[in-house]
């Protein structure tokens, strides 16, 4: 993989919702110009089924994906170059020299498909954001 393309970690407490989606939008709009991963602190078995739903609204099919959730791993962290947190407070590692974001989002769980519309919404609209602020190749 050549240098010069970012890698951004999402990172929430189940990787089951907030950061799937976030994974899912960055990796489809940045198409293949970012390296884009997801974990959790404390991942779930499975995706939220209405995030899942969600996503599909969208054209995103998570499972085609193979999205899964993942613990979070110390190597994943160190290999990025943006680590975004969605509420997974002080079990995130930091390392000095990242940049790191702290997204403060509604979280997805026990919520029904009209409940994660607008998160998800937002979260497409953080990403556009993030594609923006980050030096990509073209």
């Amino acid at each position: 993989m050549p240098e010069d393309i970012p890698e951004v970690l999402f990172v929430c407490v189940h990787n089951a919702g907030r950061s799937q989606m976030a994974a899912a939008l960055l990796a489809e709009k940045g198409d293949g110009r970012v390296v884009v991963r997801s974990a959790g602190t404390a991942p779930a078995d499975e995706i939220n089924p209405a995030v899942v739903e969600a996503m599909a609204e969208i054209g995103i099919d998570l499972h085609a994906s193979g999205a899964k959730p993942k613990k979070l791993e110390d190597a994943a962290v160190r290999a990025s170059d943006v680590v975004i947190t969605m509420g997974c407070g002080d079990e995130c590692p930091f390392y000095p020299g990242k940049r790191y974001e702290v997204w403060k989002l509604d979280d997805p769980a026990g919520k029904g498909v009209a409940d994660v519309r607008p998160i998800r919404d937002e979260i497409a609209r953080r990403v556009d954001e993030l594609l923006e602020s980050l030096d990509l190749p073209l």
